[in-house]
Order: structure tokens, then C-alpha cells, then sequence
């Protein structure tokens, strides 16, 4: 019964602030909708800059070819190269390709020739991408070219045994995302963000407020136990995130055609376990927190170590071998890898026993700091 007044009175607190029940809907809804489209690894519109010596039918094709890619843009067709590096000097271009002279003669004759790359990579990530879309590019004109027009190969009917010519045919599989499409990469981490910030901010805020104004010290007096007002405190940001998430997994299946491929129970099990962590950890810093500027900062330096050391943006195995022992002690690390194989890749609970207990394990921990961590006058 005591638990149902502290239900009411927090519900009451929460709802009489008409702009938090708005923020829960509408957050979730337009991080959902804008954010995919703009938050992604996909590279596109890469200026390019050609020095052509050549000036054949051949560089031709090939400029043509770089042209035609909905990956570059074709700023110039030069015959400097110093006038082609002062515009990635400038910022104006990001990469250059260099077509030699005798370029076509080369890859009549002899089927190679080189061609020179010069690529911006103040961006690694583009400057990488980049290259390897330009190389397959090149690829393919090579291999085109050399059947359309043949090249003069070494004569071997004068050898004793013929020479075989080894060839590797590469089939590639895309698996778990075959389009190749980085929203279905970004989408299930979203929704872990949202989750960190909506159940992790606004506890962080709750106690803290109360001290404030004044209402805690009314709460220091009655018989509530600490465990009892505590848990008061998690039940409604745990049904909070509940609906962003629903409203989230609503999102990604009508607007993006996503639909997870494992079990939604498992996701929901798992999501109740995350909500409770994080939102536990949000009250222990409200605890220690004299002011809401104080909490503030110090909820969202952790929610920072929490995204950048979770697999959600970088891959955890190419973190040094310190920072991955660090990542064990961070709850975002487990939701995240099991909202991935769920949505992408399919999967059973057995498949995630250790993110099981290790949220599980953090439920328990963090909810009794926060017990414990509550000064009550008793």
C-alpha cells in the first residue's frame, strides 16, 4: 500500500511538468525519423580531380567511368598536378587521380600500367572509403578493357611444360545486412542512446530536484524505508522506457522495414534488466549530488565513457587492450550487443547468457548503492 502512494506521488510530480511527458514521445520520435538519415558511414559526393597525360580514348573511358559513380564528383580534368594538389590543399577536392603518359599503350601491350592516387585523409574514414571505391573502379575498366582489346602476352609454346596461369575468381556474401545499408547498422544503436539518455538523465535529475526544493526533507521524516522509496523511484522511468522503446521498435519496422530477427521477448527482458541498471546508476549520482548543474555534468561525462567505450559507434576490438577491460564494467556494452544480434544477425537466449547476468548483475549492484547512498534520517 505504502508502495502505491509513492507510485502516485511520482506520477503526479512527473505529469505536473507538462513538458517531460511531451519530451518522452516526441524525442524518441524525431531521433527515429531525422537521425538515421544524416548519422552515416556511407560515402558519397567525393570530389575528384583527374590529371589526364594520357589524353587517349582510353583515359577517356576511365574518367568517364569515375565520373558515372554516384560515389564522386568530377571537379576537374587537368594536365597539372600542381594545380590539382593546391585544390586538395584548399579543401576543394579530396582526392587525385594521375592517368601517366602511355597509359593505353601500356595496357595494350602489357596489360599494366600504374596510376598514381592522391588521397585527403584528414578524414581517414573517407579518404579509405575513397580509395577503395576508386580502386574498384579501376578494376573494372582494367579488367573490361584488356577483354575488349586483348594484350600481348609472354609466348610459352617454346617452354617444355606450359606455364598455368593462376586465377582466383572472389565470390563475396554480404551476410546479415546485404543491401549494405548503415541505417540497419544504426538504428538498433539508437535506441540504445535513447535509453541512456531518457532513463539515465531524468532519474539523475529526480532526487536531486527534491533537495532543492525542499519536498526530501517531508520524505526524511515518514516511515518510508530507503529500499521502498528507491524502488518508487525506478518503476516509473522502468515503464518510461518501455515506451520508448516500443515506440522506437514501432518507428524502425513501418518507416525502415525493421523487424527483429530473433525474439522481441528477449529484447524486452533484456531492456527491462538495462532500464533498471541505468536508471539505478542515474539515482546513485543523484545521491551524491548537491545541485542539478552538479548531476548534470557528472551523468553526462559517464553517459559519454558509457557510448564511446560500448560498441556503438566503434568496434570494442579495435580499442586498446586496456580499454577493453574496461568496456566488462560498462552495462550499455551487453544491451548493445544483444540489440545487434537480435535485430541483424537472429539468436537465441542461450546465445546471451553472459549479457544476461552481467545485466543482472548490475540491476542488483546499482540498486543497492542507490539504497544505500540515500541519507534518510531514520
Amino acid at each position: 500500500m505504502m508502495l502505491k502512494y509513492l507510485l502516485e506521488k511520482e506520477f503526479k510530480q512527473f505529469f505536473r511538468n507538462s513538458f517531460l511527458p511531451k519530451l518522452v514521445v516526441v524525442f524518441p520520435v524525431m531521433v527515429m525519423l531525422v537521425v538515421p538519415w544524416i548519422t552515416t558511414m556511407d560515402i558519397r559526393d567525393i570530389r575528384v580531380v583527374i590529371v589526364d597525360r594520357d589524353r587517349s580514348t582510353a583515359s577517356g573511358r576511365l574518367i568517364r567511368d569515375i565520373d558515372a559513380s554516384a560515389y564522386f564528383l568530377l571537379e576537374e580534368v587537368t594536365d597539372s598536378y600542381d594545380n590539382a594538389l593546391r585544390k586538395i590543399e584548399y579543401g576543394t577536392a579530396d582526392a587525385i587521380v594521375e592517368i601517366p603518359s602511355g597509359f593505353e599503350k601500356d595496357l595494350t601491350v602489357s596489360g599494366a600500367t600504374p596510376v598514381q592516387l592522391s588521397i585527403n585523409t584528414v578524414n581517414g574514414t573517407k579518404g579509405t572509403l575513397g580509395g577503395g571505391y576508386l580502386g574498384n573502379i579501376m578494376a573494372d575498366f582494367s579488367q573490361r578493357f584488356l577483354s575488349e582489346n586483348g594484350a600481348a602476352l609472354p609466348d610459352v609454346s617454346r617452354q617444355p611444360v606450359p606455364v598455368p596461369v593462376p586465377q582466383i575468381e572472389l565470390v563475396t556474401q554480404h551476410r546479415y545486412n546485404p543491401l549494405l545499408d548503415y541505417k540497419a547498422y544504426m538504428i538498433p544503436a539508437l535506441m540504445v542512446i535513447l535509453l541512456i539518455v531518457m532513463c539515465g538523465f531524468l532519474p539523475t535529475l529526480n532526487i536531486v530536484s527534491e533537495k532543492e526544493r525542499g519536498t526530501i526533507e517531508q520524505m526524511n521524516v515518514t516511515p518510508v524505508s530507503r529500499f521502498m522509496f528507491i524502488l518508487a523511484k525506478l518503476i516509473p522511468y522502468w515503464l518510461m522506457g518501455m515506451l520508448v522503446l516500443t515506440i522506437c521498435m514501432v518507428l524502425a519496422y513501418f518507416v525502415y522495414g525493421m523487424v527483429p530477427k530473433g525474439s522481441i521477448l528477449i529484447i524486452y527482458l533484456f531492456s527491462i534488466l538495462f532500464i533498471l541498471s541505468i536508471s539505478g546508476f542515474g539515482l546513485v549520482v543523484s545521491n551524491y549530488s548537491n545541485t542539478m548543474q552538479q548531476a548534470m555534468f557528472v551523468m553526462f561525462f559517464f553517459i559519454m565513457i558509457f557510448q564511446l567505450m560500448s560498441g556503438l559507434l566503434t568496434p570494442i576490438r579495435s580499442m586498446p587492450e586496456w580499454a577493453q577491460w574496461i568496456t566488462l564494467f560498462n552495462p550499455p556494452r551487453y544491451f548493445v550487443q544483444m540489440m545487434r544480434l537480435m535485430y541483424l544477425k537472429g539468436g537465441s537466449f542461450s546465445d546471451l547468457l553472459t549479457e544476461f547476468v552481467a545485466l543482472s548483475g548490475f540491476v542488483v549492484f546499482f540498486g543497492l548503492w542507490a539504497v544505500a547512498s540515500y541519507r534518510k534520517r531514520e
